[in-house]
């Protein structure tokens, strides 16, 4: 009798720590971290398809999107489909494609994370040489992979409330363990500790 009241206390205990670790789960995965799987080619040379990333949830209750991070969000047109690309412009920003190149407020961007020069889709929302403004609330995204990338030169600006969240940690493969980056901040601490002024840089 003593013997089957250990082994149903046991089992009990057992029982008590899968449910405790298994509601840390689901309030991470629901509020916190998310895990998701690159799929397909438009982030790369920076992610390929495969790549396993943690996504927090959190990030943005306490900043504000910054240029040149990267996010998942919800597809415009199937809200059953996550993209992940990266920020270009924040509302205010102007932006401008000019020959394969991107300008932001008047500025080229020196763009060292991307696989080639940016393109133009030819019934896309940008037009070649015509600036648009980062409207109130909405964000310009792109993908790293420009020739291989539906994005806002496609299908114009993301609402904010259709990000999930920032990329800030890849899993797999563990050869490019680590955090993720933000280019643009580099840039900056690059200007500051040079004494540049930086003007209309960003």
């Amino acid at each position: 009798m003593d013997l089957l009241k250990k082994v149903i206390e046991f089992v009990m205990d057992i029982l008590e720590t899968v449910v405790f670790v298994g509601s840390l789960f689901i309030v991470s995965y629901l509020f916190l971290i998310a895990p998701n799987q690159v799929k397909g080619a438009s982030m790369e040379p920076t992610f390929d398809s495969g790549d396993y990333i943690l996504t927090s949830k959190i990030s943005y209750k306490f900043s504000h999107p910054k240029k040149g991070d990267i996010i998942v969000f919800a597809s415009l047109r199937n809200k059953d489909i996550d993209y992940i690309k990266r920020i270009i412009g924040i509302p205010g920003d102007r932006i401008v494609i000019k020959d394969n190149e991107v300008y932001l407020n008047g500025n080229l961007i020196k763009e060292d994370y991307i696989s080639a020069k940016t393109t133009i889709f030819e019934s896309g929302f940008m037009k070649n040489n015509v600036e648009v403004t980062v409207p109130e609330d909405y964000l310009y995204v792109m993908g790293d992979n420009r020739p291989r990338s539906s994005d806002s030169r496609d299908f114009g600006f993301i609402p904010a409330t259709n990000v999930i969240g920032k990329v800030i940690y890849r899993y797999f493969p563990f050869n490019k363990l680590g955090g993720v980056k933000n280019p643009f901040q580099s840039i900056i601490l690059q200007y500051l500790l040079s004494d540049k002024q930086i003007i209309n840089l960003f």
